[in-house]
């Protein structure tokens, strides 16, 4: 019994350590982004601060990776959830999107809002400080709603 426990013991150790050297995405362009939302649409001070406390580390093209991003499996969840939430919705890329897309995302910003289902409660389980207060939410739903009459207005 002794045994086996050392071997699975051994195996655990060697596992995680081998993971240790998966590449990792690097989502980090550091660069200015000329397709960010604020390029396209009215972003107030406030509601940029929001959404760059609450959002962008998953919707843009700068993470700001905490310390445990540099271990193994936690760097591999981090980037899946990045790349996911990019997929959806991209602040740093949304002048790209067409004028559809970019109703349509903030659109789908309300009613994530609404339902609660961002941000993600893993990811506010570890980051406090990106949980929405109701002020918060209030802020940002307001604010979709102008920008998404903004750009009816201008198509």
């Amino acid at each position: 019994m002794k045994r086996i426990v050392k071997i699975t013991g051994t195996v655990l150790v060697t596992v995680l350590l081998a993971i240790q050297f998966i590449p990792r995405d690097h989502n980090e362009k550091g660069t200015k982004p000329v397709n960010d939302i604020a390029q396209v649409i009215s972003v107030p001070e406030n509601v940029g601060a929001i959404l760059k406390k609450s959002c962008y580390d998953c919707h843009s093209n700068n993470t700001d990776y905490p310390w445990y991003a540099k271990l193994q499996p936690f760097r591999l969840m981090l980037d899946r959830h990045i790349r996911g939430g990019k997929a959806e919705l991209n602040f740093n890329e949304f002048g790209t999107y067409s004028s559809r897309k970019q109703r349509s995302r903030l659109r789908a910003i309300d009613e994530s809002l609404e339902e609660g289902s961002m941000p993600l409660s893993s990811y506010t389980f570890i980051h406090k400080n990106a949980i929405l207060s109701k002020e918060d939410k209030a802020t940002l739903m307001n604010w979709v709603k102008m920008a998404g009459d903004s750009l009816l207005l201008k198509n």
